[in-house]
């Protein structure tokens, strides 16, 4: 799915950063998400793009880091509410669970979708006040 991934936000002409894996192997997540989150909360990367087996264990890695609001998405919907709502600047996938053309389609509108601002800016500096 990362290659199929990367490919496609290339052509888009995004800059991608591969922070790993680089091969078949089983590894330990967390170590690549917080690679990833790193990058956006060194503002070295604008958004982040983390994938494991269900999404979830990525998603809870990165949100450890501080700066990060990464949100664990399987449809459009939550696609969008994590953008609109939640302000996400990072995106977990589940390569089990979200099939690779759905995945495209997520990771395109993700990119393409901003923040609505407005009440939801009071409710994501709340999220971010939690980390101190």
């Amino acid at each position: 799915m990362k290659e199929d991934l990367a490919l496609l936000l290339r052509r888009k002409g995004y800059q991608v950063v591969d922070c790993g894996t680089r091969g078949k192997e089983s590894v330990d997540y967390p170590d690549y998400a917080a690679a990833v989150a790193g990058q956006v909360a060194a503002g070295n990367c604008e958004a982040g793009i983390v994938i494991d087996g269900a999404g979830i264990g990525s998603a809870m890695a990165a949100n450890k880091v501080p700066g990060i609001r990464c949100a664990n998405c399987h449809d459009l919907a939550t696609i969008k509410n994590s953008r609109r709502h939640n302000d996400a600047n990072v995106l977990s996938l589940g390569s089990g669970v979200v099939p690779m053309q759905l995945a495209r389609r997520m990771v395109t509108v993700w990119l393409e979708t901003e923040h609505d601002g407005g009440r939801h800016l009071n409710r994501v500096r709340k999220i971010m006040e939690l980390e101190t």
